[in-house]
């Protein structure tokens, strides 16, 4: 990896943090876009920059996995190229993790994939969020790496509701996280609660939840901006 282009930093014992605003680049237009509640009104633009931010992200994640050495047939000859070998397993969160998801779909485009459908119950301002999951479709996960894919790392319970709902499809060899937005107590809580090693991908880090858990300054509900309000 090139640590002139990565941003990593490690905590006192995982994860590694790679945040994507740190360096300057194109992917904070995108970042901005997504934030701005006047570009927001075009749902189309919306999913698209989450899309974007997906792909940048996967792109960054790419560097970290493993690589074997071979020979590619080309019309003229043999090149050696170096190929991912990690088998990887894709997850969302459903509804709002798809446009992100499909990020990281066209770039791992190999990749197995699950879905989750886990939703706010309940916004208690005493107890916090209470979070319900009702649907999981996963292939199995033993040896492999394992890419959690939601857009919003707010307070990190569905992220734990997730992984744990996941037990019974095998230990997976690594955890990558990976979010547009996390806030800085989804990311502690996540630490505190996942069992297991994992690496964290962000495009940024906001530093605060507001009474009703979401990201501030963020950008809001990521679901009913892509697809329209819920009932």
């Amino acid at each position: 990896m090139d640590g002139g282009i990565l941003i990593l930093v490690k905590q006192l014992l995982n994860p590694m943090i790679f945040e994507l605003s740190k360096v300057d680049s194109i992917a904070n237009h995108f970042l901005a876009e997504l934030r701005d509640t006047e570009i927001q009104k075009d749902s189309m633009r919306f999913r698209r920059n989450l899309e974007r931010v997906g792909e940048l992200l996967a792109y960054e994640l790419s560097k970290s996995l493993d690589y074997t050495e071979k020979l590619i047939q080309t019309p003229l000859g043999k090149a050696p190229v170096k190929l991912i070998e990690n088998n990887l397993v894709l997850i969302t969160i459903l509804r709002a993790g798809i446009p992100f998801f499909q990020g990281f779909l066209n770039i791992f485009d190999q990749a197995e994939s699950g879905f989750v459908g886990a939703f706010r119950k309940s916004e208690d301002v005493i107890d916090g969020v209470e979070i319900e999951m009702g649907y999981v479709t996963s292939p199995s996960l033993e040896n492999k790496s394992l890419l959690i894919i939601d857009p919003m790392l707010a307070t990190g319970k569905s992220l734990i509701k997730t992984v744990n709902g996941l037990k019974d499809r095998g230990t997976p060899s690594c955890i990558h996280v990976v979010s547009a937005i996390a806030s800085r107590a989804g990311i502690e809580f996540v630490k505190k609660n996942l069992s297991l090693d994992f690496n964290l991908w962000t495009g940024v880090i906001d530093e605060h939840l507001n009474e009703n858990f979401y990201i501030v300054p963020g950008l809001g509900d990521a679901g009913d901006l892509s697809y329209g309000p819920k009932l």
